[in-house]
């Protein structure tokens, strides 16, 4: 397989990798600092690269066993594994895949997924044991400061038979048999009212 050749016309070295300018005029190339072992020095814009036309996992071009022309390399490969690579089938042309939509997308944490069902699972957890009904804690003496003169025992005992909070207080306080306490807290009908 023929080395092709290209111009590096952007690199981000804090990212470790850039892009090479084709001499064959098929467009800008991805590098990877991964695809330069061995070198001396870091490329710099304006570099030669002679490379290998690759794809990457999702079917995208990129350059791979490159070297940058004139820059010696400090690894020597062992003839074993210098076999091993040139034994190697050649990589299939995926060119007319269309490109990868990757670009703009946050990447994903492996973690994610987990993270997301252990808060779920807290807060369902919390939600079971935290009381969903709001109870009226207002004292029964502050409730009712007014006498309730107009209120009689008439053998009322469940709070469905009861036309108001106040007379649920009066006959609780006053009218012996009510069922309209079931806690004991001294709150009538906590549900009704």
């Amino acid at each position: 397989m023929m080395a092709e050749k290209g111009k590096l016309v952007r690199w981000f070295d804090d990212k470790g990798f850039g892009f090479i300018e084709q001499e064959n005029g098929k467009g800008d190339l991805f590098i990877h600092i991964s695809a330069l072992k061995g070198m001396s020095r870091k490329p710099i814009i304006g570099d030669v690269i002679h490379y290998h036309t690759s794809f990457d996992a999702k079917g995208k071009a990129c350059a791979a066993n490159a070297r940058i022309e004139g820059v010696s390399q400090t690894l020597t490969i062992a003839p074993l594994a210098q076999k091993i690579t040139q034994d190697r089938p050649p990589v299939k042309d995926r060119s007319h895949r269309t490109p990868s939509k990757r670009i703009g997308k946050p990447q994903r944490s492996r973690y994610g997924l987990f993270t997301i069902l252990v808060v779920i699972g807290v807060a369902v957890f919390i939600y079971k044991k935290v009381p969903t009904k709001k109870f009226d804690t207002t004292p029964v003496e502050a409730v009712a400061m007014e006498p309730m003169e107009h209120f009689q025992c008439q053998g009322k005992v469940w709070c469905s038979e009861m036309t108001s909070y106040e007379e649920a207080i009066f006959y609780l306080r006053n009218c012996p048999g009510t069922k309209m306490d079931g806690d004991g807290d001294g709150i009538p009908c906590e549900n009704q009212f």
